[in-house]
């Protein structure tokens, strides 16, 4: 794959971003794309190693060498069927994915893995510049309705999957627009919502049917479902997040990071924002509690809203600036990783528990914290580490739980798991309750994009299954 000696010759490279100062006056994206011989080059890099990790190490199974040497050799529209074939929306991926495939590149021994999802990226781009991305309507009915509940990857990817089988598919989503996570948990920095809406407008005209404003459990009644529908997929989020139980968390300014971040992906859209109150970050010192990519995208926002200052609170120790790739590859690394919002602005800080918080007028003021010391028995406080950290908005990005299940889960009377997710199983993807079936964040758990395309592509594969006898859609 690729050129026998190119990852001897040719040095990693990715894409950059535009400079700070720049790209904080707005909500657009801000990479900056390699040319066609550079990008070329990279492909090159991909060695012929073998036994591809790279394989594993991606969730959906990507056939990375083969369309990393399409890309070096030019050949562009097949490197975009190639990828196709595996994932139904890299462009998705080629932005907000963390590149588990990277880390498993063997390249990533020697600290320079090729640059497999800046090349993903710039496949798929280049097939919507070209119009190689085209509806694939099907010529034949088999008369098979399904419903698919919950319109974020695995929804689409369910769906878009199962009416290229030819089946009627009606997806439903409470919000007003399509998308899930996608729409309204990634800032617009990141991902650009013309992506979802241009993937949508392809699934329309392949005969999916969106149904936004329908909230099953709410307006739509479960059983309505049952009876209408051959199967139904249940693709929905995990929505319950993890919350502080300090004293103090009832002050205003206190708020759950997918409310701050759902409302201004609102704003930019030109959506109406119907919550009670306004979260805004303009001229306030902000907090964000908890280290992972939610906090991030917490602190990019908040930079973009004008804060004075922000900083982000993570209860884990500081992890390694590099893994001990004898002991971790081709396994995802925990390590020291710094997003682009991070470079924006933003001070870090790393072992540090919350007490409780300080308010006046029934407003937050500041966060009484303390440091802790990681050992093998856990975590322990620092004596005399209380601290406090001046806070006039605190935004908790602390993770999820499970899915909400009062409404459309208690509608349907669905056996949970012992972590409050559908119980369902990654063979069938069936649920307790004859015809449904689940996918995605409410089966598995919080994850990643990646993981949810794969759970609704394989879930599809298993409603076609159940509806027909057998199925030739893809693993």
């Amino acid at each position: 794959m690729g050129k026998p000696t190119g990852f001897i010759e040719i040095s990693r490279q990715e894409r950059t971003y535009m400079p700070p100062e720049d790209r904080i006056t707005h909500y657009d994206e801000f990479y900056v794309n390699l040319s066609d011989d550079i990008l070329s080059e990279q492909g090159a890099r991909c060695m012929d190693c073998g036994i591809p990790f790279c394989h594993n190490g991606c969730p959906v199974n990507n056939i990375i060498p083969e369309w990393n040497d399409l890309a070096y050799r030019g050949e562009w529209q097949q490197a975009l069927e190639t990828l196709h074939s595996t994932n139904n929306f890299p462009e998705f991926t080629g932005r907000v994915c963390p590149a588990p495939c990277e880390a498993a590149c063997t390249l990533n021994m020697t600290n320079e893995p090729v640059t497999i999802k800046t090349i993903e990226c710039a496949i798929v781009d280049k097939g919507w510049e070209n119009g190689w991305i085209q509806p694939l309507p099907q010529n034949y009915n088999t008369g098979k309705r399904v419903a698919v509940v919950g319109s974020g990857p695995a929804g689409m990817a369910c769906a878009q999957q199962l009416a290229r089988a030819g089946h009627q598919v009606t997806v439903f989503e409470k919000h007003s627009k399509i998308g899930g996570l996608l729409r309204y948990g990634i800032p617009d920095f990141k991902m650009s919502k013309h992506l979802i809406d241009r993937r949508m407008a392809q699934m329309q005209t392949e005969g999916v049917e969106f149904r936004p404003n329908s909230h099953v459990g709410h307006n739509i009644n479960p059983s309505l479902l049952l009876h209408d529908f051959d199967a139904i997929a249940l693709t929905g989020g995990s929505e319950v997040p993890r919350d502080l139980p300090v004293p103090g968390r009832k002050l205003n300014g206190i708020h759950f990071a997918m409310s701050f971040l759902a409302q201004q992906n609102r704003r930019v859209s030109g959506e109406i924002v119907r919550d009670e109150r306004e979260i805004l970050a303009k001229e306030k010192n902000v907090v964000v509690i908890g280290g992972g990519d939610t906090g991030s995208d917490c602190v990019g926002t908040s930079n973009r809203q004008g804060a004075v200052s922000v900083t982000q609170m993570e209860i884990m120790p500081k992890p390694p600036e590099h893994e001990n790739k004898a002991i971790t590859w081709p396994d995802w690394p925990l390590i020291m990783r710094t997003s682009s919002s991070h470079d924006e602005g933003c001070q870090r800080q790393w072992a540090v528990a919350t007490k409780s918080f300080e308010g006046k007028n029934n407003s937050v003021t500041a966060i009484n914290a303390v440091r802790l010391e990681w050992g093998e028995e856990g975590m322990k406080e620092v004596t005399g580490s209380e601290h406090q950290i001046k806070a006039d908005l605190v935004l908790l990005a602390m993770g999820f739980m499970n899915p909400v299940y009062v409404g459309m889960l208690e509608g349907f009377g669905i056996e949970l798991d012992n972590r409050g997710n559908v119980l369902a199983d990654t063979k069938n993807y069936a649920t307790s309750i004859d015809k449904v079936f689940a996918a995605g964040d409410m089966r598995r758990g919080q994850s990643l994009v990646v993981w949810a395309i794969r759970e609704g592509r394989q879930c599809a594969r298993s409603i076609d299954k159940f509806l027909m006898g057998h199925t030739n859609l893809p693993h």
